[in-house]
């Protein structure tokens, strides 16, 4: 599974809407509304989860995955040492990290990318990617508006 920032992972791209990810996954093992609407989708085989947010017209704009192969930069993350991973991806020009600490689990938070890597005893367990915003504080979906 190949993270591309600002994008999505592999064929999933920010602002895809529910009917274009089906058309490329099938259908969800798991369809629920979250507390503000949002419909999300869990794919069991892809480790992932994906949120279609309701006041963006149900566009996908956000992912998180527990997939072992999972790849940022052609780099695997699940499974590594935060440290590890933040130093390979500085190293790429994924930089400036700010972290919370919350009993044996981290987040490692990258806002330019909207990258957010979770870790329980100093191991990543969990990646979640963001669509990012433009100049105007509105999405950057990727994904062409069908009109």
């Amino acid at each position: 599974m190949k993270i591309t920032p600002k994008f999505g992972i592999d064929k999933l791209v920010f602002g895809m809407k529910q009917a274009d990810v089906e058309a490329l996954l099938g259908t969800p093992d798991k369809k629920f509304q979250d507390e503000e609407e949002n419909t999300i989708y869990a794919y069991n085989k892809e480790k992932c989860r994906l949120s279609f947010y309701a006041d963006e017209d149900f566009r996908l704009g956000f992912i998180i995955t527990s997939n072992e192969e999972a790849t940022l930069n052609d780099l695997k993350v699940i499974g590594l040492s935060p440290k590890d991973v933040k130093q390979q991806q500085e190293a790429k020009g994924i930089k400036g990290w700010e972290v919370d600490n919350y009993d044996v689990t981290d987040t490692h938070f990258n806002e330019d990318n909207w990258i957010v890597l979770h870790s329980e005893y100093n191991i990543v367990t969990k990646l979640e990617l963001g669509a990012t915003f433009n100049a105007q504080d509105e999405f950057d979906f990727k994904f062409p508006k069908k009109k």
